[in-house]
């Protein structure tokens, strides 16, 4: 296994649970397992309702959280489904509103609904919106506990994780695959990567090549936390209707495990793949981005949208309003910086954003190419598809 994240810790207990014998080795180039994107999230379990029926997010994310439930009773790791809503502030977003309610219906959300702008007060009575979408199921969960009591499930099932081994270079043969480290070389008899932001440098430093014609995008996004007198504004999870035309959920306010309350993320450029602050920039990882067609494709197309974000992300009341549209009680001075995330966004080479999870497949070597959310609700359905793929090519 390649990256201790919560998608490769997940993979590496399913294989271990299914394939005892086999010696489960998970790599991470970290000092500590799920310090990226399972550890930089806003907690959500998801319910599937953004997802287009049939497609990969919506069967797995549906599956996942089923499995994720049981997987925290059986383990101790306390959850809550406390619900969420969607809300529609203008009549513009009433026929985006009507097609997730379509989709959640037929995801299977048990209990979502229609509400109006009086039954809304009475679930969040600072939100005002037209009409809202209440989803019940929806819950918060700490994935960074999840992932600790995965990677204990692991090492009880004889596998180890090792931590500060960088991945360098794959190399799969007839009968092994030979993998190159920051702290040696292993043989391995199969390989899954699930390298999110590295994925596709991971891809390409793979031989023979993995057919895949997508690149990683970064998209930094930042949160902003309430200030305690102002938490009262939310007591659960609200979130706009999103842009259809794009796989973000817009920024939403939500309570987390730990009683904070955040508002975002928004979604703009980031010029380090792991980079964390505005001011953080990675030369290798701004060149690959700036001189890929695919990039400047998707510019050209969303570039109104891109100025939008950036103001924004730089102008804190612009942040403020864009709150207010559905919390209008919301100010300035009510929001204080919060951790960031960083997104990895797998890109199509004509420009277009790839809206599902993606995987790239060769005998040997399968990597999990995208899965940005709901992967971490998602994650032990992914690891059952990933082992489902693997074993069917299983050649020992």
């Amino acid at each position: 296994m390649v990256g201790a994240g919560i998608l490769g810790l997940a993979t590496a207990a399913e294989l271990s649970r299914r394939r005892p014998e086999w010696s489960v080795v998970v790599l991470e180039k970290e000092s500590a397992p799920a310090l990226h994107q399972t550890g930089r999230n806003s907690c959500v379990i998801h319910s599937g309702v953004y997802y287009a029926p049939g497609s990969f997010k919506a069967r797995l994310c549906t599956r996942g959280r089923e499995l994720l439930l049981g997987f925290c009773d059986d383990e101790g790791v306390p959850y809550e489904i406390c619900g969420k809503v969607i809300v529609a502030t203008h009549e513009r977003e009433l026929a985006a509103l009507d097609e997730l309610e379509h989709r959640g219906n037929a995801n299977g959300v048990e209990g979502i609904r229609r509400i109006g702008a009086d039954e809304l007060r009475e679930l969040e009575p600072h939100c005002r919106a037209l009409v809202a979408l209440h989803v019940p199921t929806t819950g918060l969960v700490d994935y960074r506990l999840v992932s600790e009591r995965l990677r204990a499930r692991v090492e009880s099932g004889g596998g180890s994780v090792a931590l500060g081994a960088e991945v360098e270079a794959i190399r799969e043969g007839p009968s092994a695959v030979r993998v190159a480290t920051s702290r040696g070389e292993l043989e391995a008899s199969h390989v899954v990567a699930c390298a999110g932001l590295q994925a596709d440098r991971l891809v390409a430093r793979t031989t023979p090549s993995v057919a895949d014609g997508t690149a990683i995008v970064p998209f930094r996004g930042d949160y902003f936390a309430l200030r305690p007198d102002a938490r009262r504004l939310c007591r659960n999870l609200i979130y706009p209707v999103p842009d259809p035309r794009f796989p973000f959920l817009g920024v939403h306010v939500s309570r987390r495990p730990d009683g904070e309350v955040w508002a975002g993320p928004n979604a703009v450029l980031a010029l380090a793949r792991e980079g964390y602050r505005r001011r953080d920039v990675n030369a290798r990882d701004a060149l690959q981005t700036l001189r890929s067609r695919a990039f400047w494709r998707l510019a050209r197309r969303y570039w109104r949208m891109g100025l939008a974000e950036t103001y924004r992300d730089v102008v804190r009341r612009a942040f403020a309003r864009e709150v207010a549209r559905y919390l209008p009680e919301i100010r300035r001075r009510d929001l204080v910086p919060a951790p960031a995330g960083i997104r990895p966004q797998a890109l199509r080479p004509d420009g277009t954003l790839v809206d599902d999870f993606l995987f790239a497949q060769s005998a040997r070597v399968l990597h999990v190419k995208n899965a940005p959310s709901p992967a971490a609700t998602s994650s032990l359905a992914i690891a059952e598809l990933v082992a489902d793929r693997l074993l069917e090519r299983d050649l020992v």
